[in-house]
């Protein structure tokens, strides 16, 4: 793992870069891009923020998709010492303002499709003075280009990112970074007030980075296959740390298509990933994904969210792929438990989760009760982690940040139980749990029976009032394609493998499940529509 003498971000790919030198580091869908090149570019980057005035600790946000741009606009601003702000290029124009005028960025780095529509209207009551754009394959040669025209009316002045840098006059001067000063404002999904921004540090991403590159055994050989959001702190990680860590190359392909996730896994003979369930499920669910084309790809890692076991046997069968779990948050900066290679994860006889894996070398894990007390093996309570992973806190909010720590511990919000050979079991989110007729019920436990059934591609459990239970249980589901079942059919599958307090009383089907950019799926929207059914329902009774 890191120690304090390890070499930071910014060493590592400097180090990287006198190690490959003309050989790939980044690949844009085919198109190689070079070690050297990547340096050339890192530092027009960085003299041209710098002559823009950005200076130590200043934030640079990026809205950008996975592209090498956005890699080596992050390097740019690590270099100066800026703090990069990663921003989810699926967000509107008021969402974006929040997060530039939360974290206060000055520069903005923008997709030039998304510059008119989106980003200009965000500007207002920010503190940006200058956006650089940039065409999403600029750096591809085998497809084409076509900029975006630039909209007549900015406010700011706009210039384009590689341009700009072509044109700068050598690297801007090199920081002295600590390992505790924040690298990224990594901001939260919200859903219990507005997002707020993770400090990750230098030091941060190098400890999670290096975890990586030895639980998973990268070697010089291994590609990785990039296909978490590289905004989202698994990008950040497992795809750009670890490719920085092990010197090795990352495979970007501007957004998610698993026909053509398939098609470059099996041209670049990719070997490592770690995704949301999600994508290994819309690679199974695509026809023109076949196994063959996976057959590279050893080392196949899931966070984000629990899987259940019937999912994991289905993608083994359908991919020819083993997907192993491991756990973090944005506030860990990525892992904290990870699945041996060399072992699967096993499932808790009791609560029927499957294992998230053991704890990363350097990690202390408690579980809590209560009253904040510490349990032990096999009882089940609040995850609370410290490690050199964990972030110091939430960007200028004090008090989010004396909330979320107890006596130097991360309080996850996420309700686990260890056993005890180590092995961390997920059981659900503390605020999913759901109260049914004075029962509790994890939406976890109940997704896991809807995951049994053949059609079921995907499913989400959420509580909603009940005037006579309290809360009762609904399931939602997509299904497989060309797959049949009804409601009844559903419900009389889980009430024969669950306690009638349990199983869901309606079960909707849906075409897709509402999910966040990151591959999750967003209980919330659907909580929120089945009170809203659930409301209606009361009164035309």
């Amino acid at each position: 793992m890191s120690t304090p003498d390890s070499p930071l971000p910014i060493a590592m790919f400097e180090e990287t870069v006198t190690r490959l030198g003309e050989r790939p580091l980044l690949f844009s869908f085919e198109s190689p891009v070079s070690a050297n090149r990547c340096a050339e570019i890192v530092d027009g980057v960085a003299g041209a923020l710098h002559r823009l005035g950005v200076r130590p600790q200043d934030r640079v946000a990026l809205l950008l998709q996975n592209d090498p741009q956005f890699v080596l606009a992050s390097l740019a601003a690590w270099r100066l010492g800026a703090i990069t702000v990663p921003i989810n290029p699926m967000l509107r124009a008021r969402e974006l303002g929040h997060h530039l005028a939360d974290s206060g960025a000055t520069v903005l780095i923008v997709l030039d499709e998304l510059l008119g529509e989106v980003a200009i209207p965000a500007l207002p009551d920010t503190e940006i003075r200058c956006v650089l754009t940039t065409e999403a394959l600029a750096l591809c040669a085998e497809r084409p280009s076509s900029p975006a025209p630039l909209p007549d009316r900015i406010g700011v002045p706009v210039d384009d990112l590689l341009l700009l840098a072509r044109d700068a006059r050598g690297a801007g001067p090199r920081a002295r970074v600590g390992a505790d000063e924040v690298a990224v404002l990594t901001y939260t999904s919200g859903t219990t007030g507005p997002p707020k921004g993770a400090m990750n540090t230098h030091g941060n991403i190098a400890f999670a980075s290096q975890a990586y590159r030895e639980l998973l055994a990268v070697g010089e050989t291994d590609v990785i296959l990039g296909i978490a959001p590289l905004y989202h702190v698994t990008g950040l990680t497992a795809h750009i740390g670890l490719g920085l860590a092990a010197a090795i190359p990352t495979v970007l392909a501007h957004r998610f298509d698993a026909a053509e996730v398939a098609r470059l896994t099996e041209h670049h003979a990719a070997s490592v990933t770690v995704a949301a369930i999600t994508a290994y499920l819309a690679l199974a669910a695509e026809p023109r994904v076949q196994r063959r084309a996976l057959r590279s790809l050893t080392r196949a890692y899931s966070g984000g969210a629990p899987i259940p076991p019937a999912v994991v046997a289905s993608l083994r069968k359908r991919l020819g792929v083993e997907v192993r779990p491991v756990y973090g948050l944005t506030e860990t900066t990525g892992p904290t438990h990870i699945c041996p290679l060399e072992e699967s994860a096993p499932v808790h006889p009791e609560t029927g989760a499957l294992a998230v894996g053991r704890a990363v070398p350097g990690t202390a894990v408690r579980i809590l009760g209560e009253q904040a007390d510490s349990l032990g093996p096999g009882e089940v309570g609040e995850i609370a982690i410290a490690g050199p992973q964990v972030v110091p806190g939430y960007w200028h909010r004090p008090e989010e940040t004396r909330a979320a720590f107890h006596d130097g511990l991360l309080r996850t919000g996420d309700v686990g139980v260890i056993d005890d050979a180590g092995w961390l079991y997920v059981v659900d989110r503390s605020k999913d749990m759901i109260v049914a007729s004075g029962f509790k019920v994890w939406p976890r436990e109940v997704e896991d029976v809807l995951y049994e059934h053949p059609a079921v591609r995907e499913a989400a459990v959420v509580g909603v009032p009940d005037d006579y239970r309290g809360e009762t249980v609904w399931g939602y589901v997509s299904l497989h394609r060309g797959a049949a079942a009804d409601e009844r059919e559903l419900i009389d599958f889980c009430r024969r493998r669950l306690a009638a307090y349990k199983y869901p009383r309606s079960v909707h089907v849906l075409d897709e499940l509402p999910k966040t950019a990151t591959g999750k799926i967003i209980r919330g929207e659907l909580r929120a529509s089945g009170t809203q059914e659930s409301e209606q329902r009361s009164e035309h009774r």
